[in-house]
């Protein structure tokens, strides 16, 4: 960990002093149409919109990798990540972020991406790291290559970064979330929980650790199988449309590749 702090200490003094000349790729429209199956389905409007929201993301926002190159598709998947959970709102902004470091593949608790015990995929940082997250380069690919899957590691990361922007990562987005929705969320979550933990859903059980982790588990679930989530568990469903906004399963198109 301390390793990881020097490093960003020292980028920091230089990053500050000259924005990086590559922060927003050229081919970043192209690369969003070919790997990114939630942009190919908005309609040309909302392509602009979605461009420009990736575009002001990543000139606001440090990628850099530790152990590994950032090609321009990772930081085109890294904005990507970071705007599909929030395209609903007009105006947001991670004012909660401002690095994104991306590691080969797993890392363990102390952000060593050596050795053993490495099984974390992505972590939002706090303490002497806040406003930093660390991502698995081949997690962030990932996520975004298998499109029949329900995982998406970045989008989890960056739900993490919505629900904590009221200071505390509880699976109650109180930015984002009507007051008379607060109690029937909650109710729903735990409900779910219990059924997760009884082996009776095909959610994600790691969504059973506690409320942020079931948030951020099943926003996943919402925006890479929107259809899935609709039929399958109709009730968070809708109740994910009023957090974000947003209504996937309107134009989702079913991927070719069944479960």
């Amino acid at each position: 960990m301390m390793g990881l702090i020097l490093f960003l200490y020292v980028r920091n003094i230089f990053v500050r002093r000259k924005k990086l000349k590559n922060s927003v790729p050229d081919t970043y429209k192209p690369l969003l149409q070919e790997h990114v199956r939630y942009y190919q389905q908005l309609d040309e409007a909302d392509k602009e919109r979605f461009n420009s929201k990736v575009a002001r993301f990543l000139k606001r926002t440090t990628i850099e990798g530790v152990g590994t190159e950032v090609e321009p598709l990772d930081r085109v998947l890294v904005a990507a990540s970071a705007i599909i959970p929030i395209f609903g709102f007009k105006d947001w902004e991670y004012f909660n972020l401002t690095n994104v470091i991306l590691y080969p593949d797993t890392f363990n608790e102390s952000y060593q991406y050596e050795g053993n015990r490495r099984n974390i995929l992505g972590m939002v940082g706090s303490g002497s790291l806040n406003g930093q997250m660390v991502l698995s380069r081949s997690a962030l690919r990932e996520g975004f290559s298998n499109v029949t899957d329900k995982n998406n590691t970045a989008i989890h990361e960056f739900v993490h970064l919505l629900d904590k922007s009221d200071g505390y990562v509880d699976g109650m987005p109180r930015h984002l979330l009507e007051h008379s929705y607060s109690i029937p969320w909650m109710k729903l979550v735990h409900q779910t929980i219990q059924q997760m933990a009884a082996g009776h859903t095909d959610i994600n059980p790691y969504g059973a650790t506690n409320e942020g982790e079931f948030f951020a588990v099943i926003s996943e679930y919402f925006f890479e199988r929107p259809d899935l989530l609709a039929e399958k568990h109709p009730e968070l469903y809708t109740m994910l449309t009023k957090i974000f906004q947003q209504d996937p399963a309107a134009n989702h198109q079913h991927p070719e590749t069944s479960f």
